[in-house]
C-alpha cells in the first residue's frame, strides 16, 4: 500500500516545505498534514467549507485523480440532506455512471427494497452516497489514491447532512471511513463511531446478490441499525 508521502505526493499536494518557528527553531512543515498547527491541505481545507450545492458542483469538476478520465458521470449522492439514516457504499458501477445516481441498477433495487423494509425510502429520511464518486473501470477495486482524492467529499456530506446514524455497505466502505482494515464479519454486531456518530458495518447489495443467503444477516444489522437509531434519537426514529 502507498505510504502517506507517497499519496501526497500522488495528488499534488505534498511535499509542500516551508520554515516556521516554533519556540524559536526553525523547522520544516509539510503543508499537507492537517495535524500541525493549523497547517492545513488547501484542497481539503476548500472542500470543508462549500455549501451542499456547491459541493455537487465541486464533484463534477473533480481531477484529483484518473478516473475524470473515465467516467461518465459523477455521482455525488442522493437523499434528504438532513436524513437520519446515511447509507455509504464503495463507488458507482455503470448504471450509476450513466445515470448520475448511486445504487440504481440491481443491487440499488434490493438497497430500495431492505429500506421499504425499514419503511424508508430514498430522499425520505435517507441519504445514499459512495466512497468514490465517479466509476472505476470495470468495477475494479478503488485503489488508495482514488479513496484518498475522493475521501473529503465523504466527509463533507457527513459533516453537512449530520446523520444520526451511518450504515457502511460492504468492506471498503466501513474500512475507509473507520480507518481500519478487517471484515466485514469482524465489523458486525457493533456500534462504531465516525467522529462521534454512530455506525454501523453490514454487506454491500451487490454481495447479497452473489451470496444471497446472507441477505438474513443484513436484515439482522438493519433491525440492529434501527434500534441503535431510536434509542440514540427517539422522536426523530419514530417520526
Amino acid at each position: 500500500m502507498p505510504t502517506r508521502a507517497e499519496v501526497l505526493r500522488e495528488l499534488g499536494l505534498a511535499p509542500s516545505w516551508r520554515l516556521r518557528a516554533r519556540n524559536g527553531v526553525m523547522q520544516a512543515a509539510d503543508a499537507g498534514d492537517a495535524g500541525n498547527d493549523g497547517d492545513v491541505d488547501p484542497r481539503r481545507a476548500r472542500i470543508a467549507s462549500l455549501a451542499f450545492d456547491a459541493l455537487v458542483d465541486d464533484i463534477a469538476q473533480c481531477r484529483a485523480c484518473g478516473l475524470c478520465g473515465t467516467r461518465r458521470r459523477t455521482v455525488p449522492g442522493v437523499g434528504a440532506p438532513d436524513a437520519a439514516w446515511m447509507f455509504v457504499g464503495e463507488a458507482p458501477g455503470a448504471d450509476e455512471d450513466a445515470q448520475g445516481e448511486p445504487f440504481v441498477g440491481a443491487a440499488g433495487q434490493l438497497l430500495d427494497n431492505m429500506l421499504a423494509a425499514l419503511d424508508l425510502a430514498r430522499g425520505n429520511d435517507v441519504f445514499i452516497a459512495n466512497v468514490l464518486k465517479c466509476r472505476p473501470p470495470n468495477n475494479r477495486t478503488p485503489e488508495p489514491l482514488e479513496v484518498d482524492a475522493c475521501r473529503p467529499y465523504l466527509d463533507r456530506q457527513i459533516a453537512l447532512i449530520a446523520p444520526a446514524l451511518i450504515v457502511a455497505l460492504g468492506k471498503s466502505a466501513a474500512c475507509t471511513l473507520l480507518d481500519v482494515d478487517a471484515s466485514v464479519a469482524s465489523l458486525r454486531h457493533r456500534i462504531h463511531r465516525y467522529r462521534g456518530t454512530p455506525l454501523i458495518v453490514t454487506y454491500h447489495p451487490a454481495y447479497l446478490l452473489r451470496t444471497p443467503l446472507d441477505k438474513a444477516k443484513v436484515w439482522e444489522d438493519l433491525l440492529f441499525a434501527r434500534r441503535t437509531l431510536r434509542e440514540i434519537t427517539p422522536a426523530r426514529a419514530e417520526s
